[in-house]
């Protein structure tokens, strides 16, 4: 019988806050498992929370330094064997820290400590699929529980963070195309910035956006407007007509009293070409093997700010092997206490401090940076950073056709490129 399928089949038929227990009791059964713990990484990605606070031991972990955190950064199962003499002469139980990543999300960490006769190793394949097929659940069973959403706060979360964590798409994603990661600071009290992505088989459209104002004014905002260019996308509307629609929608709310800055990129698989609406504050950086830039595109206006806008996009090509890197105001312009501005020298060094991580590691790594050039001072402005790197596919390196423009078509104009 296969033992995976027999996991999964209970796990969709159980009760969405029974998951974890179909899990215990399956893998005592098939390996004597003495112990199965599931921790969720919280909203700042700095602590593993148990989904079950009531069960002894079940203090929060830091992600930085403990084993369950080893695991859930290298995204490789961590193996902790304890002391004692087990029978037949051999050590203690073994506890083997899984990380639990679905589609390139990184959701926690799942621990299973086995008796000193099972071969930790030997089980480790069965485990990983059990640990995936949990994932997957959790996905689906959130719809319908929020016992692991609250798993994953410290603290409690302001309105505006709330409404913001449930607009957005995830905090990291992974196609053989690209790998990306997104965070937000502050992570339990945001209000106006906001990230979203949607990949199809042939494109990934990614878009930055920054509500003004604060508070919950800020993420009403913030919402309309990703609603607006949710709905444009899904209606099979282009990048420039999506802006436009978003434009009109927040216009038609708030009367040009409110808006929202944004820069909506459309990544193409096969050719690498990046299509771009810059439509407000929200930048971007581009890692080239080690050299890294500032690419500046044409500044249009802001999403509601007049009625009926029309934007116009830019095109740049991306090479396997670039890594971007966006950030919203609250990022690029935090003063340190001389009066320098983020953005002017330290996001360069810290993308250059940074190059060897994934793109999943990337933002907190940078706002930790952002956190140190500040000295330790409390943003006054919600900090938004992605990191995506850029892997495109293998028909790029197909000769390609001329791009020359047709006869009587405008010439399409560059992006402005900043060295840093």
């Amino acid at each position: 019988m296969d033992t995976i399928s027999t996991v999964e089949r209970a796990l969709r038929t159980a009760p969405p806050h029974a998951l974890l227990d179909v899990v215990a009791a399956a893998l005592a059964e098939q390996c004597g498992a003495e112990q199965v713990e599931l921790r969720l990484a919280d909203y700042g990605m700095r602590s593993l929370q148990t989904v079950n606070p009531g069960a002894p031991g079940a203090e929060p972990v830091s992600i930085q330094d403990s084993p369950q955190g080893r695991a859930f950064g290298s995204q490789e199962p961590c193996v902790v064997r304890h002391g004692g003499q087990g029978r037949q002469g051999r050590h203690g139980a073994v506890t083997v820290h899984l990380p639990m990543t679905i589609r390139g999300g990184r959701m926690g960490v799942l621990s299973v400590r086995l008796p000193a006769e099972q071969d930790a190793r030997a089980w480790t394949p069965h485990l990983q699929a059990v640990c995936e097929a949990l994932g997957h659940e959790i996905l689906v069973a959130e719809r319908d529980t929020d016992l692991y959403l609250l798993a994953r706060r410290t603290t409690r979360l302001t309105l505006a963070a709330e409404m913001q964590w449930q607009l957005l798409p995830g905090r990291s994603c992974s196609r053989p195309e690209f790998s990306l990661g997104a965070h937000l600071e502050p992570a339990y009290a945001i209000f106006g910035d906001n990230f979203d992505w949607s990949a199809s088989a042939d494109h990934l459209t990614l878009t930055i956006t920054n509500g003004m104002g604060e508070g919950i004014e800020a993420s009403l905002l913030t919402s309309l407007a990703v609603s607006a260019l949710r709905n444009a996308r899904r209606a099979g509307l282009g990048l420039c007509d999506q802006a436009s629609l978003a434009d009109q929608a927040v216009y038609a709310q708030y009367r040009g009293e409110a808006h929202v800055s944004a820069l909506l990129l459309r990544f193409d698989f096969t050719t690498g070409d990046v299509e771009v609406v810059d439509a407000g504050s929200p930048r971007m950086w581009r890692q080239r093997e080690r050299a890294v830039e500032s690419v500046r595109f044409d500044a249009q206006l802001p999403l509601g700010m007049f009625e009926d806008t029309v934007y116009v996009a830019e095109h740049f090509t991306a090479h396997p092997g670039d890594r971007f890197l966006f950030g919203s105001d609250g990022v690029y312009e935090a003063l340190s206490v001389s009066g320098e501005s983020y953005g002017e020298r330290a996001l360069t060094r810290a993308l250059g401090n940074t190059r060897l991580l994934p793109p999943a590691q990337v933002p907190q790594a940078v706002l930790r940076q952002l956190a140190d050039f500040r000295s330790g001072t409390p943003l006054v402005d919600d900090a938004l950073v992605v990191c995506l790197d850029w892997y495109g596919r293998m028909e790029r390196e197909k000769p390609q056709e001329s791009e020359e423009p047709e006869e009587g078509a405008p010439e399409a104009e560059s992006p402005e490129i900043v060295a840093m």
